[in-house]
């Protein structure tokens, strides 16, 4: 019998999964690691803690399922999306990773959109000048750190840093290497002339596959340090979103999902390459050979939601523990006391700045509206209400490029929250289902590693095979117009308060 294995490194943990070729979960692992904040803006976190992470959780699903390990045909593998790692000549690591979430290198955007030109990037890359994505990352190494960029023999993302320690290989695939800022969009390959614009030798890249091709195989000597075989298949994989958007189904054009995470996102497939020329959304190479998909990313949107319970909700995590159940369960029942508004109260979740449709890395979270007669449950869904319509402005723009996304999935821990998906639904107008699989990206890649190890002939039928529906949440009739003027309201807070968000970003 086959069996294939799923690593997603996230940002606070790494998941790995041990799936059957029918992609039914036959062991899973977690294992957490910390991040890092040493200014206000700065996101990092230690390449060798996602290393021990991926060790420790492959080691344990091999050890608990029984499987003989050369039964394990391959593994695929997700992770958190545009950080930098940085090796020297001998594969260590320099220093610790800038992840996608930091926000110091608004001075590298302004460089390479100076150097390449900002509709010429656009044209190449798909995408603006972002703090969030590498190359500017890699640009505020070498202006700050130039002894360090000096020793830096290779750069890689964090799941190709964990393809290295499994296999020895650089290699990277292009719906990750999408989010670098280096990649020719269009063409699937590195931009040659971006490179040179930039100063930056292509030697320092892996080679660029596609998501379901075999990259490398395991060492003897990961083989050693996980339980996995010698020589064990590792594909390509997939950047967290690509690899979600395979683990539920979105191979296709119509379909699209809504993920909420720490970050959030609203991912619609496409067999034709979009460009939106403002770059409020994302087009990246996705997983599926010769197509694409177009994002808009909320940068603060589960985040907010653990921020508030971790500062504000310890009466709620005390009754989650009496009635051994998440925390989060207990808020969604104490948010839905509250109304549609939440009494006259938004939330902006801007709280690490903000990608779609702002671009803006000085934004940051504001409650608009509190007074004295609210209480938690208004907070906690003021909360998920400007979430939600965070990710409606992400959902409008793509509709108005032309790509439909109207059979909706929705995903991550927010989409386990009934609460979370009828909200979604309502502001959307639109069904929103889930899948009959909770693995997402793990599953995801999992499906490429089939693919990739010759279990199913593309990335299409394997889904077709795997996945199907496990409910669908439809929109309550009416809501949406109760929605709109809260909506509408809360897309001219960031309009008013642009200038002010600079201000407060000069404060000393």
């Amino acid at each position: 019998m086959a069996y294939y294995i799923g690593v997603d490194i996230g940002t606070s943990g790494t998941k790995t999964v041990l799936f059957t070729a029918e992609g039914k979960t036959v062991a899973s692992a977690a294992e957490e690691y910390p991040l890092y904040q040493p200014q206000n803006g700065y996101a990092e976190q230690e390449p060798a803690d996602w290393w021990r992470a991926v060790r420790q959780t492959i080691s344990e699903v091999v050890e608990s399922s029984g499987v003989d390990n050369r039964e394990i045909k391959g593994i695929g593998l997700s992770g958190q999306m545009h950080g930098l790692v940085m090796l020297d000549q001998d594969g260590n690591v320099l220093r610790r990773s800038i992840i996608w979430c930091d926000q110091r290198t608004s001075e590298e955007c302004e460089e390479i959109s100076r150097k390449v030109g900002r509709d010429r990037l656009i044209a190449v890359t798909a995408n603006p000048a972002l703090t969030g994505f590498t190359a500017s990352k890699i640009l505020w190494v070498r202006n700050h750190e130039p002894e360090i960029y000096a020793r830096c023999a290779k750069i890689l993302l964090p799941k190709d840093y964990i393809r290295y320690m499994l296999t020895g290989e650089y290699a990277t695939e292009v719906s990750d290497a999408s989010g670098m800022q280096l990649l020719d969009v269009p063409g699937r390959c590195w931009s040659r002339e971006i490179l040179d614009k930039l100063s930056i030798d292509p030697a320092l890249l892996g080679r660029v596959y596609e998501s379901p091709e075999v990259t490398g195989r395991v060492t003897r000597q990961a083989a050693a340090l996980t339980g996995l075989a010698e020589g064990t298949v590792v594909v390509g994989g997939a950047g967290d979103n690509a690899a979600a958007a395979v683990g539920t189904g979105t191979v296709e054009d119509g379909r699209a999902f809504t993920t909420i995470g720490t970050s959030g996102v609203v991912y619609a497939h496409s067999s034709k390459l979009a460009i939106d020329p403002l770059g409020r959304v994302h087009t990246f190479c996705c997983a599926v050979p010769g197509a694409w998909h177009v994002m808009g990313v909320t940068q603060g949107a589960g985040l907010s939601l653990k921020w508030f319970r971790d500062m504000a909700c310890s009466e709620e995590k005390a009754q989650a523990e009496r009635l051994n159940v998440d925390p989060y369960v207990v808020m969604d029942s104490e948010a839905s006391q509250s109304p549609i508004g939440s009494n006259r109260l938004l939330y902006l979740p801007y709280l690490m700045g903000e990608r779609t449709p702002h671009l803006d890395p000085n934004a940051r979270g504001v409650f608009f509206g509190l007074s004295a007669m609210h209480a938690r449950s208004d907070l906690i869904r003021s909360v998920m209400e400007g979430v939600a319509f965070s990710l409606n402005d992400c959902r409008e723009v793509i509709t108005g490029m032309g790509i439909r996304a109207d059979d909706m999935t929705a995903c991550g821990g927010g989409g386990r929250s009934p609460l979370w998906r009828q909200m979604l639904a309502d502001i959307f107008n639109c069904p929103v289902k889930t899948s009959n699989s909770k693995e997402g990206p793990a599953l995801g890649v999992a499906i490429l590693a089939m693919v990739g190890a010759g279990e199913y002939a593309s990335v299409e039928e394997a889904c077709h095979a795997i996945l199907g529906i496990d409910r669908i949440q439809q929109p309550v009739p009416g809501n949406h117009e109760r929605y709109l003027p809260y909506y509408q309201l809360y897309c001219e807070l960031y309009p008013a308060l642009q200038k002010e968000y600079a201000s407060l970003a000069a404060l000393n």
